[in-house]
């Protein structure tokens, strides 16, 4: 005969954890933007791409853009 399972509840059961919002975006320098995500920041425009170039090539599917942070304009990576 096949038993039931019985579900335990805890009374002291812990929330899930919370995810953290992005962090801000810079106020200098160059930024990678990753599906929406900031990933990681940069001071010159060179690193940024050359950067950004790197990640398209092994991970295509991603939606790459560099951030300009004095500008405040984001430009999409797209491979030629």
């Amino acid at each position: 005969m096949r038993q039931q399972r019985r579900h335990r509840t805890s009374v002291g059961a812990q929330p899930a954890p919370m995810h953290r919002a992005s962090p801000s975006l810079p106020t200098t320098g160059y930024a990678l933007i990753v599906d929406g995500h900031i990933k990681n920041e940069f001071e010159t425009k060179e690193g940024a791409e050359k950067g950004a170039r790197e990640l398209k090539l092994r991970f295509p599917m991603l939606q790459i853009k560099v951030y300009n942070a004095e500008a405040k304009v984001s430009e999409e990576v797209v491979l030629a």
